[in-house]
């Protein structure tokens, strides 16, 4: 074989081992004992559930495990979540948590708190590139939400209260 042909045979190889995971769609789906199903996202992957255009009010709240002020605010996520459903509002909880750690420390606090609001986890490594994507305003600091539907988007930055997650979101609804 001329050793031009091996070096494009071996570049070859690399490039296809060396797949960019963002020009992926979700990475996996895992389904917990409770049958909870988990996606994992890349950013480009996510992006597209900050921007329903649907008629809904969506509540994407950025949490993770470790995050005591993510934790104590969770339960009004979820109140809002169930008190809201029937005028059109959707709750989505992005863990921001390793993926490493999403069967060890995500499922398992999930099914502990007995989580009914859709939960995905993002794993994108690059959040320089995609939390200016998210807000502009972000530092990255978390708990962070966001809080949009077809006629307004606002970011928030910081833990609600349930009154405080309650009043912005009547600022949303008709």
């Amino acid at each position: 074989m001329k050793p031009y042909l091996v070096i494009i045979v071996f570049i070859s190889i690399i490039l296809v081992a060396c797949k960019n995971k963002s020009d992926e769609t979700p990475e996996a789906v895992i389904a917990t004992e409770k049958n909870t199903d988990i996606q994992v996202y890349d950013f480009n992957s996510f992006e597209p559930l900050l921007h329903k255009n649907d008629g809904k009010t969506y509540i994407v709240n950025f949490w993770a495990t470790w995050c005591k002020p993510c934790i104590k605010e969770l339960p009004y996520f979820e109140e809002i979540g169930e008190n809201y459903k029937n005028q059109n509002v959707e709750v989505l909880l992005v863990s921001l948590d390793f993926s490493e750690k999403l069967k060890s420390h995500v499922i398992p606090f999930i099914e502990k708190h007995n989580l009914k609001s859709k939960v995905v986890l993002l794993d994108d490594v690059n959040s320089n590139r995609w939390i200016p994507i998210v807000s502009e305003s972000w530092s990255g600091a978390i708990p962070a939400t966001v809080i949009y539907n077809n006629h307004k988007r606002k970011f928030y930055e910081g833990a609600f209260t349930y009154k405080q997650l309650e009043t912005e979101l009547k600022t949303f609804l008709p």
